[in-house]
């Protein structure tokens, strides 16, 4: 017996070490599906890499598929492009070789003797504001420490380039940095080294943000940079979003960025768009009938943007050009092939091998101009990274350079260098469309980064973050029209002094909260939990603000008498009337202001909750208006006590303010008076005696009754559950179409106030 447990408790533990063996197996050579990893393994299946592809390019559609492309003059047809691509797709994952996604490329070694092959290597950090930790947490870690060792090195050699994406990092580091500093990176960026590029506040996501979100971010980050260091972004850089949407060109062009680049596109569009030399295009809008709105757009032929995705097909052999993987360090090539530092004896096969790659990627390409990012998630946060990589790589371009035959001129460069250098080789100006490049429309959604692992269920993921995003934008409009409008007449009136200023910092600080928030691992739901979190805090406690921003300026703009102003922020003059708040009323007026912040009219239904039946609502004109009480439901059959719902219909003036007056009214003969003078649009609001409509409560009963107008009557049933739906009354007939529609209860009856 003895034996027998010792033999299960030896197998019970040879089981688990060799579950737990697989599982670090799978978990090294498989990728996580949530994100990139380094890995580029994927599982192979027989057939040619290029089968089923076409040969057709974007621009030029074939036989039977109109609109899949336009040719220069000729727009695509009513957004059909991408459809078109997609229509003639077989999506079967064939093994393509070492490029898993793609096909073999081969090339003839004299194919750049006559025009050599421009490379350009752009070193970069892609740097989330938040995701596995938190915006505060990334920055304290890893971000400030990356833009710190950035000024040093860039310093160091002019020939050294880098660029930036999220103004939000940028921007809190500023911040924190001395004025010598801050002259350095103004050199830095007046010399070329250092690009801003799209100059957002955050790289958005382009699925879930709202157009207006994704403008404002966009207007906050170019606005910083121009207040702070005087440059306009030139070109747009969105590697990491999932999927990316039409809308993002459209408002890049007409923010004047010139060229874009994107990465996370589905494998088999990139497989086919490499096939037919379409990976750069003029990205043009389904709707667009001139070209007004192309813009000049690089596609990431790889699996991601990392460096063993980027130098070429092959990330067994552009994993040993990622030289912060050296031995010793933190990270290794999954492929295990370390790289080798770069000295004399090696230089010369080093370089040849990567040379290799370049040009193998360059078959993909209609240019002999070659892009290659170097770079990472929270890359280059030590000075030994920094070090490494651009040594490394200026010794191999040293040599590269300094050997004709090879026909290549390999450099670090920007974006914007790259996209430059494009344009002169094609002989256009930034921004035009190329000679022979293709014309597409529509947008890369939905995203599949390998085999069946579509990028999709973020749409809906945590509902209530994405519906608080919402809520947030309608206030910040709000705040700021009525900010404006009030600053504009105080300053008008003399009064700007006594006004509160410091409601613009509620303003930018709300502002940046949206921004931060459409960052593609916020409002994607895609951050961890504690994350989330504090994106929600830093929401809420915006439209808290914004909601005091809103009081401070209706306030303003509805007194009468603007002398008697007075900016107390302990106590209000106006509150923030929420649908869940009940009001209390009583014999003297409760005055309720209503924003209408969209540019026309708008007839709309007011409803407020308030704490007995018998309510009075007057215009600001004082006219009685006709209101429909309700009572407030708990369950399917119990009401709330002493709370009702009033629903008014108003005519509200665009971009302006209207104002309701409630009281508490028993009889007909209840009349109003109030010393409160309240001015609107120029006119005091006149508070006079009024005559009330009555109000007629109809108990509870054991009997069948039927409620009627001119156009419908309902009846109920106490003995039937069964809710049946109501039919209008004949012309004819007013007292006719008797349907039973539900079980008896206490029903509430408005007259005409």
């Amino acid at each position: 017996m003895k034996l027998k447990k010792q033999v299960t408790v030896c197998g019970a533990a040879i089981f688990c070490v060799a579950v737990f063996s697989l599982y670090l197996m799978l978990d090294r050579v498989q990728h996580d599906p949530a994100r990139h990893q380094s890995g580029g393994n994927f599982p192979r299946v027989s057939g040619s890499g290029t089968q089923g592809l076409g040969s057709w390019a974007v621009g030029e559609p074939p036989e039977g598929c109109p609109g899949a492309g336009g040719s220069e003059g000729e727009p695509p047809e009513g957004g059909r492009g991408m459809l078109a691509v997609a229509s003639v797709l077989p999506f079967d994952n064939q093994d393509g070789g070492v490029w898993k996604q793609g096909f073999d490329i081969t090339y003839e070694p004299h194919e750049w003797d006559t025009e050599p092959l421009q490379v350009f290597v752009v070193p970069h950090s892609h740097n989330d504001p938040g995701w596995i930790k938190t915006f505060e947490k990334y920055y304290a870690d890893q971000t400030q420490h990356i833009l710190n060792s950035m000024v040093l090195k860039l310093q160091e050699d002019p020939r050294r380039r880098f660029i930036w994406s999220e103004i939000s990092f940028f921007s809190k580091w500023w911040d924190n940095i001395s004025t010598q500093k801050r002259a350095a990176v103004r050199r830095l960026v007046g010399s070329g080294q250092l690009e801003m590029v799209t100059g957002g506040w955050v790289m958005p996501d382009e699925a879930n943000s709202h157009y207006f979100a994704m403008i404002d971010q966009l207007i906050e980050g170019h606005q910083w940079l121009e207040k702070n260091i005087g440059v306009t972004p030139r070109s747009g850089w969105a590697v990491d979003p999932f999927g990316h949407s039409a809308t993002m060109p459209y408002l890049l062009r007409r923010a004047n960025l010139t060229s874009m680049l994107i990465q996370r596109v589905h494998y088999a569009i990139k497989k086919h768009f490499a096939a037919t030399h379409s990976l750069e295009f003029m990205w043009r809008q389904t709707w667009d009938p001139d070209s007004s709105t192309d813009i000049f757009c690089h596609m990431m032929p790889f699996y991601s943007y990392d460096v063993p995705h980027t130098c070429g097909p092959d990330p067994k052999i552009c994993c040993q050009f990622d030289f912060k993987r050296l031995p010793g360090g933190r990270i290794n090539c999954p492929w295990k092939v370390p790289p080798r530092a770069i000295t004399e004896a090696n230089v010369a096969e080093r370089a040849h091998l990567l040379l290799d790659q370049y040009r193998k990627k360059s078959k993909l390409f209609l240019s002999k101009v070659l892009l290659v990012p170097l770079g990472d998630d929270f890359r280059y946060d030590k000075p030994q990274e920094w070090d490494a990589q651009f040594l490394n790589y200026q010794r191999l371009f040293d040599f590269l350079n300094a050997h004709p035959s090879l026909h290549v001129q390999a450099q670090f460069g920007t974006l914007s260098d790259y996209f430059d250098a494009l344009s002169k080789r094609t002989g256009i100006v930034p921004g035009m469309k190329p000679p022979g490049f293709p014309v597409l429309s529509g947008d890369f959604f939905s995203y599949a980064d390998r085999e069946d692992h579509y990028w999709t269920g973020y749409y809906t993921s945590r509902p209530f973050y994405k519906s608080l995003d919402r809520v947030l934008e309608a206030h910040l409009r709000g705040a700021e029209i009525l900010y404006s409008l009030a600053l504009s007449h105080a300053r008008h009136a003399g009064m700007d002094s006594r006004y509160p200023l410091s409601d613009y910092a509620l303003l930018t600080e709300a502002r940046r909260a949206l921004g931060l928030f459409q960052h593609h691992d916020a409002i994607t739901g895609t951050a961890k939990e504690a994350v989330v979190v504090d994106y929600g805090v830093r929401l809420l406690h915006s439209l808290v603000n914004l909601k005091r921003v809103i009081s401070n300026a209706a306030h303003y703009l509805v007194l009468g008498d603007k002398e008697a102003y007075r900016y107390d922020p302990a106590g209000p003059f106006l509150g923030s009337v929420s649908p869940a708040l009940t009001l209390a009323l009583t014999l003297a007026s409760l005055f309720v202001v209503l924003f209408n912040p969209l540019e026309q009219e708008r007839l709309s239904v007011v409803s407020l909750l308030v704490s007995s039946p018998r309510v009075r609502v007057l215009s600001e004109e004082g006219q009685p208006l006709a209101v429909q009480l309700s009572a407030l439901w708990s369950s399917a059959t119990d009401m709330v006590p002493d709370v009702y719902q009033v629903s008014i219909m108003t005519r509200l003036p665009a971009l302006g303010l209207s104002v309701l007056q409630l009281y508490k009214s028993f009889d007909s003969h209840t009349t109003l008076t109030s010393s409160v003078r309240l001015h609107l649009h120029g006119r005091e609001l006149p508070v006079r005696p009024r005559e009330v409509f009555p109000v007629r409560v109809v108990p509870a009963t054991s009997d069948d009754f039927c409620l009627d107008n001119q156009h419908m009557q309902a009846c109920f049933s106490v003995v039937s559950p069964v809710l049946c739906s109501c039919e209008p009354v004949a012309p004819s007939h007013p007292s006719g179409g008797r349907t039973a529609v539900g079980a008896a209860g206490a029903v509430l009856l408005g007259g005409g106030g």
